[in-house]
């Protein structure tokens, strides 16, 4: 089935988990206040999630779901809330990852219980950068502090414990998402059983450093930023963060994909001008993905989560530089899989990890899918993903 058929499901489908409401925990306050990496304490920290299935009574088959850059707790399913919460666009169509979850789908809500949560600085339900700070009650803006992916581990791992799950039974994610699953790993060995990294790696190349910081440049270029002070009414910095996720949005794509896609083919061939405004089809299509993303996301969150995204290195962090000493401290099965056609997070990222499990004497799948969809394959692939997802996680699968 392809995803256009799996996101076009209704919420009465059999095999969609129907209607989803968010849930929102208190994971910090005055009596347990949340320390992070950077030596930042926040407070207050509010975190926004969902789940789907049932926890069973021996509370074995948990598995967390974590999400991209641009994803949220809405993973799967129709959010019955998306008018309440001032979310339009979550109306329009179902969770981001709602082709591979639910009954009889290769994450089957009939046999695991799946959770999924905001991350810290986002823009949806967690403490963030437009979050009030208890100190002065305005939004913190840029006094918010630097936040890591470690960090994000650590309150799923609150998440967790407030659920009364002790140990999961994986931790999927794809991209940066990947990079979480992987740091659940490393961080907290004795508390995932198995871990699923897509197109994801130890850490992100130079290239992908470059890109994250012209994307910056442009947000904090814009004349409507305001040092990020940009909450209290008049104009958002809305034409920066277009252009930081028009130059984001390529490096998810690749050469063959967007030739297949696009081509040199006119917007309106008819009308064809001389100028500077959207003449090909593939500029059209960037600057919709700019317009449309600015409807739903925080230019202030965007900077705190590729700076994330940036600073992430796990050799660096558990190994002292050395990716085979960080490994050491993984327990879970591991299943890496990477695209052909992706260069954020290239294949020979991916098998550098794979090798350096393997090397550890750790149990290790690994997996290159041939592909011409570049970094989103991980979500657009839904068959071959599928497969690869229902068969690590069936009793016996994987390595």
């Amino acid at each position: 089935m392809s995803q256009r058929e799996f996101m076009s499901e209704p919420p009465d489908s059999p095999t969609s988990v129907g209607w989803t409401r968010v849930r929102s925990a208190r994971l910090a306050d005055a009596a347990s206040p949340f320390s992070l990496e950077s030596g930042g304490v926040l407070p207050v920290v509010d975190v926004e999630y969902e789940t789907y299935g049932r926890l069973n009574r021996s509370r074995s088959n948990a598995i967390l779901i974590v999400h991209a850059l641009s994803g949220d707790a809405h993973a799967a399913g129709w959010d019955r809330d998306a008018g309440r919460m001032g979310r339009p666009w979550r109306a329009r169509r179902p969770g981001w990852w709602d082709a591979m979850i639910g009954p009889g789908k290769p994450l089957d809500t009939r046999r695991w219980f799946f959770i999924c949560s905001n991350v810290l600085g986002g823009c949806y339900g967690t403490t963030g950068p437009a979050s009030p700070d208890p100190a002065t009650g305005a939004p913190y803006g840029l006094r918010f502090p630097i936040v890591s992916v470690g960090d994000w581990v650590r309150l799923q791992a609150r998440l967790i414990d407030h659920l009364g799950i002790r140990r999961l039974h994986a931790v999927i994610g794809g991209s940066l998402g990947g990079q979480q699953a992987l740091e659940w790993a490393l961080a907290l060995p004795d508390r995932v059983a198995n871990c699923v990294v897509l197109a994801s790696a130890p850490r992100l190349s130079a290239q992908g450093l470059a890109f994250n910081a012209v994307g910056r440049h442009a947000i904090l270029s814009d004349p409507n930023f305001r040092n990020g002070d940009y909450y209290g009414g008049g104009p958002r910095p809305t034409e920066g963060l277009a252009a930081a996720r028009m130059m984001a949005h390529i490096t998810y794509l690749s050469e063959e994909g967007m030739h297949r896609k696009f081509g040199r083919r006119l917007k309106d061939p008819g009308k064809r001008t001389v100028g500077f405004g959207v003449e090909f089809e593939v500029e059209s299509y960037l600057d919709h993905q700019g317009k449309s993303f600015v409807e739903r996301f925080d230019a202030n969150s965007y900077l705190y989560i590729t700076r994330a995204m940036d600073l992430y290195d796990a050799a660096q962090q558990w190994g002292g530089g050395d990716l085979v000493a960080a490994c050491r401290r993984v327990a879970a099965r591991a299943m890496i899989v990477s695209f052909s056609s992706d260069w954020l997070y290239a294949p020979d990222q991916s098998r550098e990890l794979a090798l350096a499990l393997c090397r550890t004497g750790r149990p290790a799948t690994y997996v290159v899918v041939p592909s011409y969809h570049g970094h989103d394959s991980f979500l657009v692939q839904v068959n071959e993903v599928g497969r690869l997802l229902r068969g690590f996680l069936a009793p016996g699968g994987g390595a």
